[in-house]
């Protein structure tokens, strides 16, 4: 990941706000520790702090295209770049072999028609002085980050975390995912509009196993591309285990030339964090052992997860309980992760949210609610395990990738017809993944009941913060919640707790708008307790209807 900072609509004296502009982009630079550069004019101010992942020599951000003078800083990867600069329809002189740099050359021809065209992550803004014009825009999930907000003289920052511009800006808003917007309109433009988001849609198709590994197999290996030692996360569930087993199987050939010339580094290596008894560390190993790669087993004490929680909070910009829950272990991995010199992992983020993964989908009583749940959890990732994943790795400059939300597999799986993604009580969450999958990982691995990754990590961290923030916070201080948290009022004791640390780092009523939090994890849906609540109405005493559900997993 690469940190981002533009300003535009300069009003200020402008070598005052170049200096400005450097000053707050060092508050991204975790995310790009690598090179800093910056593009200034009277109209418009670029930084980006950079991590070297493709083309390490040349690279640098902001790009300037010499044929136009437009400008491109972005955060992210284009995975197709390649095929998109073969679709051009005039030849163009690139400079780099960066996959960003497609970028200049599409909106060139295509105006701002291009972004559904992208297979990738990204955030970026792109200058061009011809029109004086800029257009900002944020992958279709919101895998990586991005927040706009303005000064009291109406200037426009865009950053990719709110730390860089929350105490310069009056008002500021995440920039919501799948939208673009262009300076000459002045309008926020929804781009990604999946037709199987529509409530009317019906052209759902049967399962396929051989149709879903294909596409998450096409997802895994364009995401393998990279100039710089990675590694893939195992958290002992079977989404990271089979997306690192299906890494293991390309990790012999070298992606970005299309598997012409051996791999730089043809040695996997795979991580996972947990506490000594953490039923995710033993998991992990056997996956690891499976699909032959080195692994990397690092363990953390409650103790030491409770001291950098203040850090967490303030990298992760968030005080949404499972978030910080999950959030700290993983930042205390990536820390291990960099010390080791590795810059990009995969991650598993996205397959409960796509094919109901979580273990309240056993309760749900008909395949449309099943579908719309889908829905509302997958398009609310960018507020958390999207956030979560990004941030957490960026803190240490580690990119993070998803091959689960690529836009062919979002698209394979929701158009899946839903009857054949519910659970019930001798079919378990996620059977269709897990079957399509078989060979891949451990038996005992693949039909492994679900796990939370806070769980999984050692059920002792979550009891911890829960005792802790039981000894910090009263029951007074609860009850009058509201008068010092009117916004997003806390309801537990641990959610008040963060509270508290997220506006020592914070302190600004602009930045606790900008988090959505659930209360708890105990009741994080409110379609969760519906279901639930019809299910105890009517299941049989036995309660045979349904799978066990544990309260904390949901």
């Amino acid at each position: 990941m690469c940190g981002i900072l533009g300003i535009f609509d300069l009003v200020d004296d402008v070598e005052l706000l170049r200096k400005k502009a450097l000053t707050l982009s060092k508050r991204l630079r975790h995310r790009g520790p690598d090179w800093s550069g910056i593009f200034c004019n009277d109209q418009a101010i670029l930084v980006h702090e950079r991590l070297a992942i493709v083309d390490v020599d040349h690279g640098a951000q902001p790009l300037i295209s010499k044929e136009t003078g437009a400008v491109l800083a972005a955060n992210g990867e284009i995975y197709n770049h390649k095929l998109l600069a073969q679709s051009l329809k005039h030849p163009h002189e690139f400079q780099t072999k960066s996959d960003c740099e497609v970028i200049l050359y599409l909106y060139e021809e295509m105006g701002t028609n291009f972004l559904n065209l992208i297979e990738g992550i990204f955030a970026f803004v792109l200058y061009d002085p011809r029109q004086g014009a800029y257009l900002i825009a944020r992958d279709h999930i919101g895998i990586v980050p991005l927040y706009w907000g303005w000064d009291e003289n109406g200037q426009l920052y865009v950053t990719s975390e709110l730390k860089a511009i929350v105490d310069t800006c009056r008002r500021v808003e995440e920039f919501l995912p799948g939208h673009m917007y262009t300076s000459p309109q002045g309008t926020l433009t929804q781009y990604y509009k999946p037709v199987w988001k529509e409530s009317e849609f019906k052209a759902f198709h049967e399962w396929q196993s051989s149709q879903l590994r294909l596409v998450l197999e096409t997802a895994v290996k364009e995401q393998l591309m990279s100039d710089v030692p990675y590694g893939v996360l195992i958290s002992g569930g079977i989404d990271s285990s089979i997306i690192a087993a299906i890494a293991a199987k390309y990790r012999k050939k070298r992606i970005e030339d299309d598997e012409n010339s051996p791999a730089w580094w043809p040695n996997l290596h795979s991580f996972c964090i947990g506490l000594s008894d953490s039923p995710d560390i033993v998991a992990a190993q056997k996956v690891a052992d499976h699909i032959g790669a080195i692994h990397h087993q690092f363990t953390f004490t409650v103790q030491e997860g409770l001291d950098v929680l203040e850090e967490v909070i303030y990298h992760l910009e968030t005080y949404d309980i499972t978030t910080i829950r999950a959030g700290t272990p993983m930042y205390l991995m990536a820390r291990r992760i960099k010390a080791m010199g590795i810059k990009m992992v995969l991650s598993g983020e996205g397959a409960d949210e796509l094919l109901g993964g979580y273990l309240y989908f056993h309760k749900a009583p008909n395949a449309e609610e099943f579908r719309e749940e889908t829905l509302r959890k997958l398009f609310a990732l960018h507020k958390y395990d999207c956030l979560r994943a990004n941030k957490a790795m960026a803190a240490w400059g580690v990119e993070a990738r998803v091959p689960f939300l690529s836009r062919r597999f979002i698209d394979e799986a929701m158009t899946i017809d839903p009857k054949d993604k519910m659970s019930s009580s001798d079919k378990i969450e996620k059977f269709i993944l897990r079957k399509s999958f078989e060979g891949y990982i451990p038996n005992e691995v693949l039909w492994r009941q679900k796990e939370q990754f806070s769980d999984g990590v050692g059920y002792r961290w979550i009891d911890s913060l829960r005792n802790a923030a039981e000894e910090k916070i009263t029951d007074k201080m609860l009850r009058d919640a509201h008068f010092r948290f009117p916004i997003n009022t806390p309801l537990t004791k641990e959610g008040y707790w963060y509270r508290i640390l997220f506006e020592k780092v914070f302190p600004s009523e602009e930045a606790a708008r900008c988090v959505r939090s659930e209360p708890s994890i105990a009741c994080s849906s409110e379609t969760a307790l519906r279901w639930d609540q019809s299910f105890r109405s009517n299941a049989d005493p036995s309660g045979r209807a349904v799978r066990t559900v544990h309260n904390d997993s949901w």
